[in-house]
């Protein structure tokens, strides 16, 4: 029984997120030493298993989050990035192909696109020359960054995203694991017990019949 809370302690051995190792029942007898210790034994693993599920729940959640999200992330960064040729581009026309042009003015045939506003619902759109984009930071906060900030802000979410799911799904596995291991050891444990009933009923029948006997 000690080994079994400490697995749960903060001195246990864990992955690289916290998430704790759960113990390897090779021996019963090293974690109970008599039937009266099963029932406890037995609800302390009911309860790791619980606890593992329960991070195993929230991990989906999150990693279903972050496939949401990924996307999105990625969506907005190639329109920056095209933007972002658009005004090298824009830069080149004005001081090689029309030196004389205004460098205040803006490009004489804005991009046409279009953006969405429901899901089936599109509407057109003129982009005329820009220096910066707008961005939603969450909360129903948006600012505005120059383009190669916004570039630089952009590729450092999608890299925190994609190196956040890549440790859920590590985790995933990780929890169903020692979700398995502790199925095995409460079935250890378990059978253990059924063992030493059936001993016990054994040895006391055999004590029966010597007395008959006597």
């Amino acid at each position: 029984m000690a080994e079994v809370a400490k697995a749960g302690s903060k001195d246990a051995p864990s992955n690289p997120r916290g998430i704790p190792y759960a113990p390897f029942v090779d021996k019963v007898e090293d974690y109970v030493s008599s039937r009266a210790e099963v029932e406890g034994a037995l609800k302390s693993f009911q309860e790791m298993i619980s606890k593992y599920q329960f991070m195993e729940v929230n991990t989906q959640r999150r990693a279903a989050g972050l496939k949401d999200k990924i996307p999105d992330i990625q969506k907005t960064l190639e329109t920056v990035r095209f933007l972002k040729t658009r005004k090298v581009w824009f830069t080149y026309f004005q001081s090689e192909l029309l030196p004389e042009t205004d460098p205040c003015q803006e490009d004489a045939d804005p991009l046409e696109s279009f953006f969405e506003l429901n899901d089936t619902l599109y509407a057109k759109a003129n982009i005329p020359h820009t220096e910066e984009v707008y961005l939603w930071l969450g909360a129903n906060v948006m600012l505005a960054y120059p383009i190669p900030e916004a570039q630089v802000l952009l590729e450092s979410k999608l890299e925190a995203a994609q190196s956040s799911l890549t440790n859920c799904d590590e985790d995933l596995d990780f929890l169903r694991e020692q979700i398995t291991t502790m199925e095995v050891a409460t079935a250890r444990v378990y059978n253990w017990d059924v063992g030493m009933r059936r001993k016990e009923k054994g040895d006391g029948k055999g004590d029966g019949d010597d007395e008959k006997k006597e």
